[in-house]
């Protein structure tokens, strides 16, 4: 795992800004840094390296090919280099330097082709790939998303890296926000590709190559993978099969992506919360592993919040070394003002607060750790699979009109009478019923049920009132699937895997992980298991009001089920409380009516009226306020980075 970064244009290009990009980047590999640069002076590539595989000098990079046509800066890991290695070795004649997965990658390039290879690897990957010969740079990302790859311009300089931080190093770098990309961060608390917080900059595509010519500085995207266009092609060719084999085979295929993944000459270990998904990662991982799996899990002083004794009691199952950490309230508090480092433009999920905290913590004992992310998204796990479906078709048997008289008469009444209501006529305290009837206005409002399903996913569904100057645009999250083959739940969870899960999940894990140089895999994203996933039947995997049906099942076989059969709890802080009691005063600073009107972004009045409706208690604005209070604080921490990376 690594960071990348490069650039090139008219003029010759700076080595020491090449070293500073690097630098930057060191958070993500603080093994090794160095650059690159073409013998014209035009072309330069620069590398932060986390040794994970060959930890020689023979994995460095940047790495040129043996015929010297190809340089690459490359992150992440492929998990079947060695097959592709050994096909190499039966056809041609190869002197290989080292062992890493990026000689071979380089390699089977220049062998096979960049499109061949690409076809064959199996991993997260972000890498820039110059091709002395054609004169272009290609920037390619791999199939999911799981790392990330940005690239801008600035007059006639191109540039790329994996995060933002190394353009701050670039004298003629304005870092200018996007108004319309800040729209779409506060409707849904992150930013999906292709755009970026930055006017100028946008993000690779999970799937995507990005085809830059050097001279002519023409730029061309297209896709090499599309889960949609699996995915449809996986339900046409589908064969039927009971139950029991569709079982065995899941549980054949999701053992061969866990060994592939435990790969390296590192320490490897794995989260564990105790839920479905990590404990079944982890069960695999302890299975296939020849020493004691090492497992970390994080806990909360407050009950609602902690998974820590769920998942010792299946760490104790599973014999595996098992570290936990508690976090108090003060510990969780005091990473959050450094957040906005962390994370290199606008992120809000609250999520990445203990994310960070695990993170921090299991990169006291390895190098790497598996994740079960990932698994909602391909087996039916959000809720929002089970009531969407069902809510649409209910509502939508109510004419729009009717519909839109009876939230127009709820919305009426403030949430406080509600409460009070429930306790004149009930003698019970609703507590915050009025609250939720208030929310659930929008989705009674829906006219089809894509537009339900975009309800569901955003934070801030009217974006417009929140700020100033703007106009809401699409992305991919946005995009409808439209095709008779799929039910409304798989067109959502399709949603879900290209838009959501890249932009929201993998981009949280991610910054949080390398932000403390350690390096996070995604089994269940194996390309294999995912195929296969594809073609297993909705019912097999939400059945009744029970999702994640068949992962269920087949955890069962390691775990027994008392251990884990009990209520999602997520993985949240108390934010809400947070936000009146000891986050006050932070959050009183970051939105004063002076600072929100001397910057320009927000609806000043509006957003002081929504702040006043939380203290006081009458409504629960935590998460659009989060989004509005994580903006910011990365502002607030812009002009230091900027400062900080130019004395690099």
């Amino acid at each position: 795992m690594c960071g990348i970064a490069g650039l090139f244009g008219t003029n010759d290009v700076d080595p020491i800004l090449l070293q500073k990009m690097a630098h930057s980047l060191s958070h993500r590999g603080p093994d090794n840094q160095q650059i690159w640069i073409s013998d014209n002076l035009k072309i330069g590539l620069s590398h932060a390296r986390l040794s994970i595989q060959d930890l020689s000098v023979s994995g460095n990079q940047p790495m040129v090919s043996q015929t010297e046509r190809y340089v690459i800066v490359y992150n992440g890991e492929i998990y079947n280099h060695q097959k592709i290695r050994s096909k190499i070795d039966k056809k041609y004649s190869i002197k290989w330097v080292g062992n890493s997965d990026t000689e071979t990658l380089l390699a089977a390039i220049e062998i096979f082709g960049l499109s061949y290879t690409l076809e064959v690897i199996k991993g997260m990957f972000a890498f820039g790939l110059f091709d002395k010969k054609l004169n272009k740079v290609f920037l390619v990302r791999d199939r999911f998303g799981e790392k990330p790859l940005y690239f801008g311009t600035v007059g006639d300089t191109f540039f790329f890296a994996s995060e933002l931080t190394p353009f701050y190093c670039i004298p003629m770098f304005e870092a200018e926000v996007d108004r319309k990309s800040l729209g779409l961060f506060l409707k849904y608390n992150s930013i999906p590709a292709p755009f970026s917080i930055f006017k100028n900059v946008w993000k690779v595509e999970p799937g995507q190559i990005v085809e830059v010519h050097v001279e002519k500085k023409s730029i061309k995207k297209f896709n090499y993978w599309s889960f949609e266009s699996h995915k449809l092609s996986a339900n046409l060719e589908a064969k039927a099969a009971s139950f029991d084999e569709t079982l065995d085979q899941l549980d054949r295929l999701l053992n061969e992506a866990v060994f592939s993944q435990l790969i390296g000459d590192v320490q490897i270990g794995s989260f564990l919360s105790g839920g479905v998904d990590s404990s079944l990662i982890s069960a695999i991982a302890q299975k296939n592993s020849q020493n004691r799996l090492k497992t970390f899990s994080v806990g909360f002083d407050l009950a609602e919040y902690n998974e820590a004794k769920q998942a010792a009691e299946v760490a104790k199952h599973l014999g595996s070394e098992h570290h936990e950490i508690y976090i108090s309230a003060k510990q969780a508090l005091d990473i959050i003002p450094n957040l906005k480092n962390i994370y290199d433009e606008p992120f809000a999920d609250s999520s990445q607060i203990p994310t960070y905290l695990i993170s921090k913590f299991a990169r006291e004992h390895v190098t790497v750790c598996l994740s079960g992310d990932a698994a909602d998204e391909l087996f039916g796990g959000y809720n929002r699979y089970l009531y969407a479906d069902l809510f649409w078709k209910r509502i939508s048997k109510i004419p729009s009109p009717f519909r839109n008289v009876a939230s127009s008469i709820l919305t009426k009444i403030a949430p406080g009478t509600y409460a009070k209501i429930g306790e004149r006529f009930f003698g019970k305290n609703f507590g915050d019923i009025g609250d939720k009837i208030h929310k659930l206005v929008p989705y009674i409002q829906a006219n089809d049920i894509d537009e339900l399903y975009n309800l569901f996913i955003s934070q801030i569904s009217d974006v417009d009132s929140w700020m100033l100057n703007t106009k809401v645009i699409n992305s991919g999250v946005d995009q409808s699937v439209k095709h008779e083959i799929f039910s409304s739940v798989e067109m959502m969870m399709i949603r879900d895997i290209t838009g959501y899960l890249p932009t929201d999940i993998l981009a949280k894990i991610d910054r949080a992980a390398m932000a403390v140089s350690l390096e996070t895999r995604v089994p269940f994203l194996d390309l294999d298991l995912v195929k296969f996933c594809s073609t297993i039947p909705i019912d097999y995997k939400i059945k009744g009001k029970n999702n994640k049906h068949i992962l269920r099942q087949l955890l069962y076989r390691y775990v027994p089920q008392k251990l884990v059969d009990r209520p999602k709890m997520g993985f949240g802080v108390p934010l809400s409380s947070w936000l009146r009691g000891p986050l006050r005063e932070w959050a009183e600073h970051l939105l004063s009516e002076e600072r929100l009107k001397s910057e320009g972004y927000f609806n000043v009045q509006f957003v002081r009226e929504k702040w006043d409706e939380h203290l006081s208690g009458q409504r629960n604005w935590q998460h659009q306020l989060w989004n509005i209070i994580m903006f910011q604080s990365w502002l607030e921490g812009l002009n230091e980075q900027k400062r900080l990376s130019k004395q690099l």
